[in-house]
């Protein structure tokens, strides 16, 4: 059943008028929603049964490996999980984590020391131009690098990637990236987004993405902080934002982001030893009330 509350603009009026810390509050109540109510809403995963949904996602497995990461995804309860009682969540809420769990990567090369979780709608469900959000709320611990993005079907990066959320354990900022052909890896496309005083990543909110034919918009909250339009776009390289997209959400640790940004080569690459121990202690996770698309405006 569908989460209470689908978007009003009263409602978005309300949640600007609220004080900061209300909104960052972990028991703060859902008041943020930025889709227009007359939008059809063409996908939704409210995260209320006790179990992953196979008919909407995907679970990568060990094979898959990107970036540098510290981890190999796996398809278990222990890094894909569910919840009833996270403070905060409207409901039932999606946590994926990752676990120290020496030994258990089959991928010889790499033999990572943490396993974690990655899913996505690939061959299930994708959409060309809409709007996609996602509520989630994001851990303390620095080099943690969960994300939520959209990735085109074919070879990378020829078919497009927007990457609606990354964090890398600064609870002060998000980023957003796009990439492909001409602009990847390294893309010019990409800005961080400050939370307000008084909130930070480790409150609820809600990340979305504004995708058109002829621009892609990001907001935090329904605060738009940074707009790509085609012909900026087209400076780098050709547009390859008119074909399907499928969604993700992962949990990765470590790698080629948080290694650039705090600089640590130690124990693990973009992990310090203070998240190694909070991982082995648990409760290092990326909690997700809900997940929504509505079809473009057009």
């Amino acid at each position: 059943m569908m989460k209470t509350r689908f978007a009003l603009a009263s409602l978005v009026a309300l949640a600007a008028c609220q004080p900061a810390s209300q909104m960052n509050r972990p028991d703060a109540p859902l008041t943020v929603q930025t889709a227009d109510a007359e939008r059809e809403l063409i996908f939704a995963d409210e995260f209320d049964a006790p179990a992953l949904d196979r008919a909407k996602w995907n679970i990568e497995g060990m094979d898959f490996w990107v970036n540098d990461e510290q981890q190999a995804y796996t398809d278990s309860p222990e890094t894909i999980a569910f919840s009833d009682d996270v403070p905060g969540a409207d409901g039932g809420a999606l946590i994926l984590r990752p676990v120290w769990k020496p030994g258990a990567d089959t991928k010889i090369e790499r033999q990572a020391d943490f396993i974690s979780g990655r899913i996505d709608s690939r061959g299930k469900f994708d959409f060309t131009h809409g709007r996609a959000e996602a509520r989630i709320r994001m851990p303390r611990e620095r080099g943690a690098w969960p994300a939520f993005w959209l990735l085109g079907n074919g070879q990378w990066p020829y078919t497009g990637e927007i990457d609606i959320m990354e964090y890398v354990g600064e609870p002060e900022w998000t980023a957003v990236a796009i990439h492909g052909p001409g602009y990847s890896g390294e893309t010019p496309l990409v800005e961080r987004r400050q939370f307000p005083a008084g909130q930070n990543a480790m409150g609820w909110h809600v990340y979305g993405v504004e995708w058109t034919d002829r621009k892609i918009a990001f907001d935090v909250d329904g605060d738009v902080f940074y707009t790509v339009t085609r012909e900026e776009i087209e400076r780098y390289g050709e547009w390859r934002f008119d074909t399907p997209k499928h969604l993700i959400l992962n949990f990765a640790i470590g790698g080629v982001y948080p290694g650039k940004v705090n600089k640590i080569e130690k124990p693990y690459y973009g992990i310090p030893q203070s998240t190694v121990d909070a991982v082995k202690a648990g409760g290092v996770q990326m909690e997700v009330d809900w997940v929504r698309v509505w079809a473009d405006r057009d």
